[in-house]
Formats: structure tokens, C-alpha cells, sequence
């Protein structure tokens, strides 16, 4: 494998194998079938087969048992075997998994809307009487959902439209919560932002990323591809049985990549617009109340005190002022409620005065924005100006401490006003500490701040960036403390990371530097928060990008560029360091032009995009060098070498590594010198030359150890136990490569567990267990196809090929290595193009087959002789040996054995 090639983040999954699921998978093996091939030819899911051998399910169907023993060519004893142990022990434990669950809280004096409860399977079974005179009176309703998609494994999808302000969000929600129990697996939620002011609709590949995090999948194990992550989210949904809210959505297109494929799940979609493009979706669209559950809803918000003595009429013409909406309704129950001496006739009186000075506005915005500024003339001074503010706000939530930079005040004082205007239904709290408003209250409060002196709108949104930039910037150091150089500064004056010296990141802390108002004990509270505010970070930064504040645009790229790329969110890095390098360039900030190049070139090197990735990193080069920038030149100097190195140009990647190590030793740079020390010593033990590699992996051990820094250990390991192994000592490589899995899954490194786990695979191959070994490279098949790394799926598929000859299977290896070949051409890996070769042609000569074996033999020689290399990164695959077999195949020679 190319040095630097496969190297990043992720976590081990434990297994916890039974009788039935150790047997299983010991005759898979002996077959040497993947999962995916298994399923395949019984018929199954693969999801399925994975429950079973991993002790998760141990109650199969006796259908599926007899399929599984039809795939793997069992007898009838063995297939009695088989069904023994599915039978498994009485009562046998499931492995535990934590479901989510994100639904908001219900709406409060939730009334009405009995007939679209019933159709959605949630009836309202207190016996309140629906517009047909039909009352609900048990729960027949929740158990035949329950039942369509539990028992018949349907997947059931109902999508709720209607107006603005009619109640879609409210009607899925307290549905939802009706029916939650039905749902063990959990419940997920999303808002889509269809129709948000001010907000981009969310699209599919971010939400498909939300999901697939919210379902137990680590950032940097989702795929790259938006069709790749639908297919893993449909793979996980297949056996599971969940509740899903899709809020505010588009059109079917944002949409339809969402829907769960089979499983036993219920989805509710609300939308402006009728869905018809979905056809699989059952619509309902939801019009105004009637009166009589509008005045009940009336009501139940201001209470049955607060409209007493008042008749009838005047409680119907209120909610007809409202235009029988379920907003306004709210809102104008809140201001009778807030004033005690207000009578129901005085409030109507108010909401007539406001619906003839909006006499323009159509009907059902009328009566919205009338209520609106009603509650809002209500407001103080103080609750008026967050109010306007708070439109601002990009994102899709925010918290008290992001409130208080916004309006300027302690976070005390922003608590008790957000608590104050959700009082007045102007706000709402889906989740304890986090407030949002409804779209027309965004849309009405950006109305109203529209008029706000730009200088004053300005300020505020300076202290709100200020703000998340101080608290991204604190996080990333708990998460990440061996790497702060790499990151520019919290506080105002401090130099900028690559800026020329006394330099500093324009824009932030403008408002003075104000202490951080976000508490963040640990690296735990910092996951936490980056959790629950990436995408308004995101959100931020595209504002910063779009209203003219480049300097938060760039200390927002540099600082999340880590937690970014740790996460697998490569796609929403790289937009973000493109809006960066444009911004910088428009400033003619050439340290902040450097700054974004390098991180453009990272996330491209590793999404294998090695041609953009050089080209990038070679500019940042450029300007490291024309500004004087030694820490610039030096990182730049290590990426040169990961992506020439990945692509199998070892000397020029050295040439990299060693004035990278000239560089970081000179200034002083420990973690420059730890990285272009791995670097060095890979690249050499690629070219076969193991003491030089020993030296700067062992080297580099010692520094990564005394910095703590844990990722930089487990590489060198790698590295290490790689060299071991290469050298035939196998007690050595087991103790590097062990420790080095063992620090992956604790660090959640999964490329690091991806390189573990491979050069274990050689190591049981080396020692003759090729069961094993089969093992070692099938699971890290597996995960490379999680999080989408096909550099990683190029080394199992091999891996298993070489396996498939050792077996004597060479029908089977030739299969592998051509699979391969074709991925290695697809990334332009010539050095892995020259090892798929190599094994082509080993098993067309097994098959006797000696034209095929000397077409391929004689492309991998040509390709190493056009690298300038006399071997790849593979034992046996070298200009000498390959000379040797070329000579061997003759129509009278045939080798039949694989090396």
C-alpha cells in the first residue's frame, strides 16, 4: 500500500458471538464466502446474516435456517446442527443497543384533529367526537399501525400538508408521541427546512449524515457518496422498527432519499406542498379548525378562568379573527392570558384594529401577522429588541449563552427574556436549554428587524460569531490539545497560525474579547456542544461568507477543519475552505490563502483525490515560502509527501518528508517533526528499505509518547509492526500491531484499526492460519465499505485473493484480483495497479492459463520499471521475481502454487 495512502479515524465494534453465530461464520469461512455473498445466495438481507453471527439475532426463521444451510452446501446433518443452534437457550439476551430518541416535546392543550390522528393510526382515544361525529374510544388505531409495520415488515410513510401556520409540526408531533411506544428501536427527527427564512433547505447528504450519527455511526464511518449513505441508512433501517419525523420539507426530492427501503418503520412528513410525487406516501392535508376545536384550543392555551362569562359568538369570532389557525390562536390566547384585565370582547376589539391595517395580506397571513404584532406591541422595549435580534440568528437553534452575545447581555438576563417570549408563544423549547421559533414568527421578526441600523445589526452579529468562534476554538483544544498550532487563536491580538509574525485573525473578538460564555469542563462537555451546534456553525459560516465577514469565515475554517474532517464530513469541509480560499483571496490575505489550500489539500488527499490535492498543497507551498512562513512551508512540505507517496512516488515523497524533518527541527515543531517522521519511515519500508524505516518509526514513537500524542503512536506502530513482520519476526509485529488496534478503537481512529487489522491479516497469513487471516481481511472489508474508503476495499479485496489462491481456489482469486485491478485504476494507484497485476497473473497460471499470466506479469513490470521502482509495497511483488516468473511461463511450464 502507497505510504500515507490510508491513514485517518473510527471505533471498534465488539462481537458477541454465540454457538449458532461462531458456527455460522466458521462455515462461511471454510466457504470462504463474504457476508454480502452469503446473503446474496440465500436471499436474505445482509443485515441479517451479520445479527446472526454476531449473537445479536438468535431466533431465525426456520425458512431463512434452511436458506443459509442451502447457500453454504450443508447435508442434513449439519443442517440439523444448524437448526439446534437457532433454537438457542430459553429466553437468551439480546445485545443491548441505546436507541434515540429525538422527538420534541408534545404541543401543551394539544385539542382537535381527531379524523387526521385516526388516518395517521394515532386516534385521540379520550372520546372527544371528530368532525364526523365518530368518537375514538380505544386504541384499535395505534395497535393496527403497530401491527402494518411491525408484523408485515411495511414501511409506512404519511405525508401531512397544508398552509403555514395550520399546525403540521404540532399534528406530527403529538401523533408521534402517541404511537412512540410502538416503536422500540427509537425515534428520530429532522427539520428540513423547507421553508425557513433565511436558512438553506437542508440537503439530503447533510441529513443523511445527522441520521446516520443520530443511529450509532461515527462521522468518519459514513460514506462519502449521498446514494452510498442512503443505502447504509436503508441497510440499518431494514430490521428495525423506528419512528421518523421529517419537519418543513421542500419537494419529494429532498426528501425521497430519507425513506427507509423495508422494515417495520412509520415516517410523518409535513410539508407546504401536497407531496403527490411519492408514491408511496399516504397524503393528508390538514385545513383550518373548526370552530368548536378552535375555541376549545382557544381555551385550553388562555384557560377556562380567563374566557368565563364570555359568550359563545364573541369566543367564535375571536377564533375566526385567528382564521382558525392554530398559531394565531395560540398567540392570542398568550396576550389575554398575559392581561388580567382584558376581557375576551377587549381582545377582539384588538385583533379587528390590526386585520384592517393589514387589509392587504391575504386572509390567512392576515390574521398570523395580526396576532403577531399583537404579542409583539405587547412586549417590552428589551423583549421587543431580542425579538428582532433573534431573526438574525442563521442557524436552526439557539442557546441561552449564543442569545446573550447576540443581545449583548449576561446569560442570566438572556434566560429569563428567551423564558419570556417562549411565555408568549414566541419561541419554542423542543429540547431543554435550546430555543427555536416557528418559520412565520422567523420570517415576522426579520420584518421588524429589517429596520434596525445596519451599524446595530452588524454588532450583534459580530458578538454572535465572536461567540461561537471563542467557544468552537476551546472545544477543538480539549479534543485535540497535541495539535494547537494548527489552529488559529481564541483571543484578539494573537497571531494567526501561518500569518506573518504579529499578524492576526481580522474580525474576531472585535467586541472586545469577552470571556467565554460556554462552560466546557471536558472533552466530553466539548463533544457534546460540537454535537448539538455543528450545524449552526456551519449555518454561521455561510453567513460570514455571504454578509462580509471574512476574518470569522477563515478562524471558522481553520478551527473546525479537524473536527471536520474527524467526522467524515468532507463535503461540508471542503465547501467551507473553498469559501475561505475565496474570501482570503479577495482580502489578498496570502497567510489566509495558505491557511485554506492546506486544508483543501488535506480533505482532497484523503478522499483520494491526489491530482487537486497536490496541486493545492503545492500553491500553499508556494506562498509558505514567498512570506517566510517555516510552520506553512513544513506542513505543506508532509502533505506533498502523503499524496505522492500515495500514489506510489516514494523518492519524491521523501524528498518531502526529509525538509519537513529539516524544517521542524530547525523551529522547533515536534508535531511537524512526528508527522514528517511517519511519513519518511513508511515511504522507506514501501521501497524495502527496513532499516532506514525502523529508525524514523522508532524515532517517531519516542516523540509521539513524550507529547501524548496518541494517533502519532498508534501510526508508528503500524508502521513498526509492519517492519516486524516484513522481517519474519512475528512476536515483535503481533506486540506493535496489537497495541496499535488496541489505541485505534480507543481513539476512535478507524483507519489506523483499517491498517491494524490488515497487517494482522498478513501476519496469520505468514504463520499459515489463513481462517484467520480470511477474518482480518473480510472485516476490514466491511469497514472500508461503512465509511466509504476504497483504498482500504482495494487491500481487503486483494488480501482475500491472495487467500483464495493459498486455498486453491484460483476461479476465485482471479475474480478478486480483477475486482481490484479495477479499483486500483479507478484511484490511480500504479504501484496497487502492479500488486493487482501480480496477483492476476498468479492465478492464471494456477488456472493454466500461461498467455493471461505473462500479459499480466509483463503489466506490472512495466509498471514499475515507469515508477522508477524495483518493488511495490508487497512482499514477492518485485522487477527480479516477477523477471524470474515471466521466464518460467511456457506452454510447457506452468507454476501451479501461489508464493
Amino acid at each position: 500500500m502507497p505510504a500515507g495512502a490510508r491513514d485517518g479515524t473510527d471505533a471498534g465494534r465488539p462481537t458477541a458471538e454465540t454457538g449458532l453465530g461462531a458456527s455460522l461464520r466458521a462455515w462461511r469461512e471454510r466457504a470462504l464466502l463474504t457476508q454480502e455473498q452469503l446473503a446474496a445466495r440465500a436471499g436474505l438481507n445482509v443485515r441479517t446474516v451479520r445479527r446472526l453471527e454476531t449473537g445479536e439475532l438468535r431466533r431465525p426463521r426456520s425458512a431463512s435456517v434452511r436458506l443459509l444451510a442451502e447457500a453454504l452446501d450443508l447435508g442434513e446433518a449439519d443442517l440439523a446442527t444448524l437448526k439446534r443452534l437457532a433454537a438457542g437457550p430459553p429466553r437468551a439476551p439480546r445485545r443491548t443497543r441505546v436507541p434515540p430518541h429525538q422527538l420534541p416535546a408534545d404541543v401543551t392543550a394539544f385539542v382537535g384533529r381527531t379524523r387526521e390522528l385516526a388516518l395517521i393510526g394515532a386516534p385521540d382515544t379520550t372520546g372527544t367526537a371528530d368532525a364526523t361525529g365518530t368518537a375514538d374510544t380505544d386504541a384499535a388505531g395505534i395497535a393496527g399501525i403497530a401491527g402494518t409495520t411491525g408484523t408485515a415488515g411495511t414501511v409506512m410513510v404519511t405525508a401531512i400538508d397544508g398552509m403555514a401556520g395550520i399546525g403540521k409540526t404540532a399534528l406530527a408531533v403529538h401523533a408521534a408521541h402517541r404511537v412512540a411506544a410502538h416503536f422500540p428501536d427509537g425515534d428520530l427527527f429532522m427539520d428540513l427546512h423547507g421553508h425557513t427564512q433565511g436558512v438553506p433547505a437542508a440537503e439530503p447528504a447533510q441529513t443523511l449524515a445527522r441520521l446516520l450519527e443520530a443511529l450509532g455511526f461515527p462521522g468518519e464511518a459514513i460514506p462519502l457518496d449521498t446514494g452510498d449513505r442512503a443505502a447504509l441508512y436503508r441497510s440499518i433501517l431494514a430490521d428495525r422498527k423506528m419512528l421518523i419525523v421529517l419537519d418543513n420539507a421542500a419537494d419529494e426530492a429532498q426528501v425521497r432519499p430519507l425513506l427507509p427501503g423495508a422494515g417495520g418503520s412509520l415516517v410523518l412528513i409535513t410539508s407546504r406542498r401536497r407531496l403527490v410525487g411519492l408514491d408511496e406516501a399516504r397524503t393528508i392535508s390538514v385545513d383550518v379548525l373548526p370552530v368548536a376545536e378552535a375555541i376549545a384550543l382557544f381555551t385550553g392555551t388562555a384557560g377556562e378562568e380567563r374566557v368565563a362569562g364570555a359568550s359563545r359568538e364573541v369566543l367564535a369570532d375571536v377564533v375566526r379573527r385567528c382564521g382558525l389557525l392554530p398559531l394565531a390562536i395560540r398567540l392570542a390566547a398568550a396576550r389575554l392570558k398575559a392581561h388580567p384585565a382584558w376581557s375576551v370582547r377587549h381582545l377582539l376589539e384588538r385583533l379587528e384594529e390590526h386585520q384592517r391595517l393589514l387589509s392587504e395580506l391575504h386572509a390567512g397571513r392576515r390574521s398570523i401577522a395580526a396576532a403577531l404584532d399583537l404579542s409583539y406591541r405587547e412586549l417590552s422595549a428589551a423583549e421587543q429588541r431580542a425579538y428582532r435580534l433573534l431573526a438574525l440568528h442563521p442557524g436552526t437553534d439557539i442557546a441561552a449563552g449564543a442569545a446573550a452575545a447576540l443581545l449583548a447581555t449576561p446569560a442570566a438576563r438572556a434566560t429569563v427574556t428567551l423564558d419570556r417570549l417562549l411565555e408568549a408563544h414566541l419561541l419554542q423549547e423542543p429540547n431543554p436549554g435550546r430555543y427555536r421559533c416557528h418559520d412565520l414568527i422567523r420570517a415576522h421578526g426579520a420584518e421588524r428587524v429589517a429596520g434596525e441600523p445596519e451599524a446595530d445589526r452588524r454588532a450583534a452579529m459580530t458578538r454572535l460569531l465572536d461567540h461561537y468562534g471563542r467557544a468552537a476554538s476551546a472545544a477543538m483544544d480539549l479534543l485535540y490539545p497535541y495539535d494547537p498550532g494548527t489552529r488559529p487563536r481564541r483571543s484578539s491580538g494573537e497571531s494567526v497560525p501561518g500569518a506573518t509574525p504579529g499578524a492576526t485573525m481580522p474580525g474576531v473578538a472585535a467586541s472586545g474579547g469577552a470571556a467565554l460564555d460556554v462552560f466546557m469542563p471536558d472533552a466530553d462537555a466539548a463533544t457534546a456542544w460540537l454535537d448539538a451546534e455543528l450545524p449552526n456553525l456551519l449555518a454561521l459560516a455561510q453567513y460570514a461568507a455571504d454578509h462580509g465577514f471574512p476574518g470569522h469565515l477563515q478562524h471558522l475554517s481553520a478551527t473546525l477543519h479537524r473536527c471536520l474532517r474527524g467526522r467524515g464530513r468532507y463535503a461540508e469541509a471542503e465547501s467551507l475552505h473553498a469559501r475561505a480560499l475565496s474570501a482570503a483571496r479577495d482580502l489578498g490575505d496570502d497567510a489566509g490563502e495558505m491557511e485554506a489550500l492546506l486544508q483543501l489539500g488535506e480533505i482532497r488527499s484523503v478522499s483520494s483525490r491526489y491530482e487537486a490535492a497536490v496541486a493545492d498543497t503545492t500553491d500553499a507551498l508556494r506562498i509558505a515560502r514567498a512570506i517566510g512562513d517555516e510552520a506553512g512551508e513544513l506542513r505543506a512540505l508532509s502533505g506533498l509527501g502523503v499524496s505522492t507517496g500515495s500514489r506510489g512516488r516514494f523518492p519524491e515523497a521523501l524528498a518531502y518528508y526529509t525538509r519537513a524533518m529539516e524544517i521542524a527541527r530547525t523551529i522547533g515543531h515536534r508535531t511537524g517533526e512526528l508527522d514528517a517522521l511517519i511519513g519518511f519511515g513508511n515511504a522507506h519500508r514501501a521501497m524495502g528499505e527496513r532499516e532506514q524505516a525502523a529508525r524514523a518509526l522508532t524515532r517517531a514513537l519516542e516523540i509521539a509518547r513524550v507529547t501524548g500524542h496518541r494517533i502519532g503512536e498508534l501510526r508508528a506502530l503500524n508502521g513498526l509492526g509492519r517492519i516486524h513482520l516484513a522481517a519474519g519476526d512475528h512476536g515483535a509485529a503481533a506486540a506493535c500491531l496489537g497495541r496499535a488496534l488496541d489505541l485505534a478503537r480507543a481513539t476512535g481512529h478507524r483507519l489506523g484499526e483499517l491498517s491494524g487489522l490488515t497487517a494482522l491479516g498478513l501476519l496469520h497469513r505468514g504463520q499459515g492460519r489463513l481462517e484467520a487471516a480470511v477474518d482480518c481481511y473480510r472485516r476490514v472489508l466491511e469497514i472500508a465499505r461503512e465509511i466509504g474508503n476504497r483504498n482500504w476495499q482495494f487491500e481487503a479485496i486483494h488480501g482475500l485473493g491472495r487467500l483464495h489462491h493459498d486455498l486453491g481456489r484460483p476461479g476465485e482469486a482471479l475474480e478478486s484480483h480483477r475486482t481490484a485491478l479495477a479499483l486500483a485504476s479507478d484511484l490511480g494507484q500504479r504501484g496497487d495497479q502492479a500488486r493487482a497485476h501480480d496477483g492476476l497473473a498468479c492465478a492464471a497460471a494456477a488456472l493454466g492459463r500461461p498467455d493471461l499470466a505473462r500479459h499480466h506479469w509483463s503489466a506490472a513490470l512495466a509498471i514499475l520499471t515507469g515508477l522508477g521502482a524495483d518493488r511495490a509495497e508487497e512482499s514477492g511483488v518485485d522487477a527480479e521475481t516477477i523477471r524470474a516468473r515471466l521466464a518460467e511461463v511456457t506452454p510447457e511450464v506452468i507454476p501451479r502454487t501461489g508464493r
